[in-house]
């Protein structure tokens, strides 16, 4: 053993962790993986033994995992959550339940224990039945699917996974006595802290942070105070102080100051997060060969029991394939929360090293492997649909099919966003002018989310379901009669194909049909133009009115002519960003 000073030793963590977290942003890997990686370099048993995990950095690390958990907390927006519909209700709810379920079963039958002071199976199933909120939601923010449904709910399932871990962390502490009366107190309690820290927020705090809403530096200290605050009461509740974290984050989480208290406690937090997990790398002793086996069968049972534990439910709900797989793509992976649960539980007693070891290796391979399956979440949507087609399921574009009727419209809108929202309003306030009294009688929407379909009926405006990526979908569709198609959807929030790859799937199913594409960059509208399309829709120089009027002309057959004359101007456009 080294014996080496406080500094010194946070001098080792940071550098060692700085160097190898490059190393993982280069591979586009989570940090927290680089960071596990620097513990294990450190660490004697499988590394250079540089250092041993010392009581201080401990005790360091420890307030980074409460901060943690704040900053979890303060993304939980209660409101949101009790008005994000059934759907993901219903998933939330059930997915937790079901996976702990299923994969309680999977750890007896592995030989862990549960029982006699050692909850190993509980422990392991809890960990397996949540996915990395960290991993997800950094993912789909960069492939703009924040906002689309399978985003929505994979989102809101995650929120839910947050608040039944709080459920969990509540009874931690009273596993070793599990009489049932002392479980339901411990949970009374819970909820008593959950209900006053809700209410101070609701009638006491308001004001105070008001009286320093002027003074920025001061809304952080008081968030901090108030965490560390909740965090003591649990303590002395006899409830664990992270759990205190994540209920006084959920109490502020409505709060107008909460962007900007997450803004500035996650620098401070991201400091002590990187101390707790490479002190809990340092912790991983060589790995057996039964080990590795056990953390691969883990790995691919909770692969399986994500699938059949959300898609049964959203299919039920939804009757879309599309729309039941991409959350399951999206949330097959485990938590970095799991790890702070396990590294609890060997704290109190509840479980071994060598469960932690496990969990930790399930971890990196299912963050690993979940980087690529959610970048490419639409083809492997794709290969599964197809299988659970051959098998006879039917999804809601088998029993949509555009009635004839639908499919006799002369204008097809691909894909229904904001923007077309625009344009379609532009559209129906120029169709008078232009002598087209009832222009929404001659428009037709296809679309995959199936929210936007009741909001288009209601305004009377006829829409069908549709992937408009699936060239098998744009050929049942039989758009042969449309005048003009439009896709509004620029290539950076389209997945799985591009709109010079639309361009010549619909060039080559309705060559006698005008098409209207967006394109972000003038060269890539330029090169739409060689390509074939009558109209190139740039949102930063065409207004949706301006993009209206050529929709309008297209009913004459005269958008080419328009996109002949944009397209000559944006050749002589030399713009210093093109």
């Amino acid at each position: 053993m080294n014996e080496i000073n406080v500094v010194t030793g946070i001098g080792l963590y940071i550098i060692t962790g700085g160097v190898f977290a490059l190393v993982a942003n280069l591979l586009r890997q989570p940090l927290i993986l680089a960071y596990l990686a620097a513990g294990v370099m450190l660490g004697a048993n499988l590394g250079l033994g540089l250092l041993e995990c010392q009581h201080t950095i401990e005790t360091i690390a420890d307030i980074g995992l409460i901060l943690l958990l704040f900053v979890i907390g303060l993304e939980i927006d209660l409101k949101k959550l009790l008005a994000s519909g059934r759907i993901i209700i219903a998933a939330g709810i059930s997915q937790f339940l079901l996976c702990v379920a299923l994969a309680l079963g999977f750890a007896l039958l592995a030989g862990f224990t549960l029982g006699g002071g050692r909850f190993d199976a509980l422990y392991l199933a809890v960990s397996l039945s949540l996915s990395s909120t960290m991993i997800v939601v950094k993912l789909l923010y960069d492939k703009f699917e924040m906002t689309t449904l399978p985003g929505q709910i994979t989102l809101g399932i995650l929120v839910f996974q947050d608040i039944w871990a709080i459920v969990f962390l509540a009874l931690v502490p009273n596993l070793s006595n599990p009489a049932l009366g002392v479980l339901a107190w411990s949970l009374t309690e819970g909820v008593l802290l959950v209900a006053v820290s809700l209410a101070a927020s609701r009638f006491i705090l308001p004001w105070v942070f008001a009286s320093a809403a002027n003074k920025p530096e001061l809304v952080l200290v008081l968030a901090i105070a108030w965490c560390f605050l909740v965090s003591g009461v649990a303590e002395v509740l006899g409830l664990s102080m992270e759990m205190g974290a994540l209920i006084a984050g959920v109490s502020l989480s409505t709060f107008p100051y909460n962007v900007d208290v997450i803004a500035k406690v996650t620098s401070v937090r991201d400091f002590f997060v990187i101390l707790f997990f490479v002190g809990l790398g340092m912790l991983i002793p060589m790995p057996d060969a039964q080990l590795l086996l056990t953390a691969l069968a883990a790995s691919a049972g909770l692969v399986f029991i994500r699938f059949v534990t959300i898609f049964p439910v959203l299919f039920g709900m939804t009757r879309s394939l599309h729309t039941s797989l991409i959350p399951c793509v999206n949330l097959s992976q485990i938590s970095e929360f799991s790890l702070v649960i396990l590294a609890l539980g060997l704290g109190l007693g509840h479980v071994d090293q060598r469960l932690l070891s496990l969990v930790i290796i399930v971890f990196a391979l299912t963050s690993v492997l979940s980087t690529y399956a959610i970048q490419y979440s639409h083809q492997v949507q794709g290969v599964l649909a197809r299988a659970l087609r051959a098998l006879g399921l039917r999804d809601l574009h088998d029993e949509q099919a555009p009635p004839k009727d639908v499919a006799q419209k002369d204008i097809v809108f691909l894909g229904f966003s904001s923007v077309t929202s625009s344009l379609l309003e532009e559209l129906v306030r120029a169709a008078p002018a232009a002598g087209i009294p009832s222009v929404l009688d001659r428009v037709l929407v296809m679309d995959a989310n199936i929210r936007v379909h009741g909001l288009l009926k209601k305004h009377g405006v006829a829409c069908v379901y549709g992937d408009i990526t699936n060239m098998d979908t744009l050929s049942h569709a039989n758009f042969s009669q449309a005048k003009t198609l439009i896709g509004t959807t620029p290539d950076t929030l389209l997945h799985g194909t591009t709109n010079l790859r639309l361009l010549r799937s619909l060039k080559r199913l309705y060559p006698r049909a005008q098409v209207m594409l967006a394109a972000v960059t003038i060269p890539g509208a330029l090169k739409l133009y060689d390509k074939g399309a009558d109209y190139v829709f740039l949102p930063r120089l065409h207004s949706a009115r301006q993009a209206a009027l050529a929709v309008l002309a297209g009913l004459n057959g005269d958008m080419a002519a328009q996109g002949a004359d944009e397209a000559r101007e944006l050749r002589e456009r030399h713009e210093v960003l093109p």
